[in-house]
């Protein structure tokens, strides 16, 4: 440097320095900050999802990849107080603990956060997030209305930022041998898939002691609240969210979008081309809004050609727990089981049926998915193998900066499908979508 020119002030220095690293390509910034670097992570909403899976999920590989997590924030100061204990118990170092995540932003203590918060703030917190420029890990749905659908795809794309959501099954080994056998066309073109989520809990998603006990005080009521408009303090609301929309939908919030995002994700079509759907509330007559049982019908297809596709046909009950949780993929020659990880001739052409119209059999030789690979993980993947996949992947993307396996645009694509549903539930009218305006069409 030429001694005549004059020296920068260091405050300048650091302002420049700082829009320097922001303008920077993901994989220079990555660079950077260090392949072996501490990745400080913040846990926005210490919720049952998170203590009863992403936490075990991050114990077992948060210190090898050298993640570690240093805050909560939860505006509940029971579940602020749980999580500072949960998290001093699994990883070995107390969190600092946070009222609402502007205080956890504003102390710029964190890299990332893993957002599992109510269904309809998981967008809200993940644009935070992002407006913050950290990476995140956001459960599931991504979003059940198309402005927040779109709000949280669009600050994603005008970000560098590493996004995974938690739609696990994405990362588990059996549907990634599932997604190649179908894509290597060896399956058949996909005629039907029938997908199940039946259970019999009269007391599913509701908390009648944490009603009874918590009180407005200990909370934000109007932060939980967020975007919505304001209504009086309702606990039940508050943390039986799942059971009232627009706080969620309910079935297809929690268990849906899980296996539609396989449709989307092993046929490469990102949305349904129509959904209609039919259900209630047929016995737990508890005060919920969202329905106890639902039949929902999907048409897949390109959009450019209507003679081609297929059905889906999802079903789920909280009344009786027959069928439990099922994903059957179907061609002209036969089946895939996800619930039994076998390729079966079920159903496929026989050789009387062929004969009579003088065509050949065509029949799928029997198969386990674990004689292609080695599989341990079944159709309700909520258990620890596939949620430990997803967040490792997640960590392993915030280090290389590639994209994760279940990205933004797979969020999107679900939240379109879930979108459409929710519509279809509330107007009993077919629904389909238009591309251009980003938007629910009625039909």
């Amino acid at each position: 440097m030429s001694k005549h020119r004059k020296k920068m002030p260091r405050r300048e220095f650091v302002k420049v320095a700082a829009a320097t690293v922001g303008a920077l390509p993901a994989a220079r910034y990555a660079k950077i900050l260090g392949a072996n670097d501490r990745v400080r992570v913040g846990i926005v909403g210490f919720s049952d999802r998170f203590r009863q899976a992403l936490l075990p999920a991050f114990g077992k590989v948060g210190k090898e990849l050298n993640f570690e997590i240093v805050a909560v924030s939860d505006i509940w100061n029971r579940r602020r107080d749980e999580g500072v204990a949960g998290i001093e118990k699994v990883m070995g170092a107390k969190p600092r603990p946070f009222r609402n995540n502007e205080e956890l932003y504003d102390a710029k203590v964190t890299d990332a956060v893993m957002i599992s918060t109510p269904d309809f703030l998981h967008a809200h917190h993940g644009v935070d997030a992002i407006r913050a420029g950290q990476d995140a890990y956001i459960e599931k749905p991504l979003a059940h209305t198309m402005e927040k659908a779109v709000e949280i795809r669009d600050a994603v794309k005008q970000s560098n930022r590493i996004v995974q959501i938690g739609t696990q099954r994405r990362s588990a080994k059996n549907y990634q041998i599932a997604n190649d056998f179908i894509r290597s066309g060896k399956f058949g073109d996909i005629v039907m898939a029938e997908m199940t989520w039946n259970v019999n809990q009269p007391g599913r998603w509701r908390r009648p002691e944490l009603v009874a006990a918590i009180k407005e005080q200990d909370t934000d009521w109007k932060r939980f609240l967020a975007y919505l408009p304001y209504e009086p303090w309702n606990p039940r609301k508050y943390l039986e969210y799942r059971l009232f929309w627009p706080y969620s939908s309910g079935i297809p919030d929690q268990w849906m979008v899980h296996q539609i995002d396989t449709v989307h994700w092993f046929t490469g079509l990102a949305r349904p081309r129509s959904v209609v759907a039919n259900g209630g509330v047929y016995l737990w007559k508890d005060g919920r809004q969202n329905w106890d049982t639902a039949t929902i019908v999907f048409e897949y297809g390109p959009l450019d050609d209507v003679s081609k596709g297929f059905q889906v046909v999802y079903s789920s009950r909280m009344t009786n727990s027959a069928g439990g949780t099922k994903e059957l993929y179907y061609s002209n020659a036969g089946m895939l089981n996800l619930d039994t990880n076998e390729i079966t001739p079920t159903g496929g052409l026989d050789e009387k049926a062929a004969a009579e119209m003088g065509m050949k059999p065509n029949r799928l030789s029997a198969a386990k998915l674990s004689d292609l690979a080695a599989t341990e993980t079944a159709a309700n993947t909520g258990g620890d193998a596939s949620t430990t996949a997803n967040v490792r992947n997640w960590m392993e993307c915030v280090r290389s900066r590639k994209q994760p396996n279940a990205n933004i645009d797979a969020g999107y694509n679900h939240s379109v499908a879930l979108c459409m549903t929710v519509a279809a539930m509330h107007s009993g009218r077919k629904v389909m979508f238009d591309d251009a305006k980003r938007d629910i069409v009625m039909g």
